[in-house]
């Protein structure tokens, strides 16, 4: 019955790390050097996928289940295409605070009309899920000098440290209030020396 017990532990411990992970390698921003060749604005009808589509612009009606959304069209080194959707994260997650994706949509479509040898790093979040009609939602973009440019991702990596921080100072407290409550252990010396009054 304990092993039983302990398997179960460490499938849910697991399955709760799996989760967090997916969750984070969803939200940390990533980056992508592309042609960008064109944009586009969709009426989208949102149903089974509208998990993975952000709010409503600030200021519009959040409750009508039917809106407008901007797309970002790209085209990768090796020739993949790659589609973006460009929407306002407002004050949601995750917390990008993005209110712009109407300039996002004037650069992006400047950056489709220069489109002809000019590489662009479009940062972004999110996954590209064909089956799900799923799109990664574009953040910024900005000119680069080629395709081959490489940018260390300052804030993955700052985000993750401090994760990393926190998970530790968890564990560190976690530990310590397990064994206040718990109770210390005696040390071995002092059932033989016995404990000055």
């Amino acid at each position: 019955m304990i092993k039983y017990i302990k398997i179960a532990k460490w499938a849910a411990i697991g399955a709760a790390v799996l989760s967090f992970g997916a969750v984070l390698q969803y939200s940390l921003p990533k980056s992508h050097i592309v042609e960008v060749v064109g944009t586009e604005n969709r009426r989208i009808d949102f149903g089974e996928n509208s998990f993975f589509w952000a709010s409503a612009d600030s200021g519009t009606d959040a409750t009508r289940k039917d809106r407008d959304v901007f797309f970002i069209q790209a085209r990768m080194p090796d020739g993949t295409p790659m589609v973006y959707r460009n929407e306002d994260t407002n004050w949601g997650w995750p917390f990008y605070f993005k209110f712009d994706s109407s300039n996002l949509q004037a650069e992006a479509a400047a950056a489709a009309k220069d489109a002809g040898g000019k590489w662009f790093a479009v940062s972004y979040y999110g996954w590209r899920v064909k089956w799900l009609t799923v799109f990664p939602n574009a953040i910024s973009v900005r000119e680069v000098a080629g395709p081959d440019v490489f940018f260390f991702p300052w804030a993955k990596a700052i985000i993750l440290t401090i994760l990393g921080g926190v998970a530790a100072m968890t564990y560190v407290t976690g530990g310590r209030l397990k064994r206040r409550l718990l109770g210390k252990p005696r040390r071995a010396t002092e059932g033989a020396l016995g404990t000055a009054d």
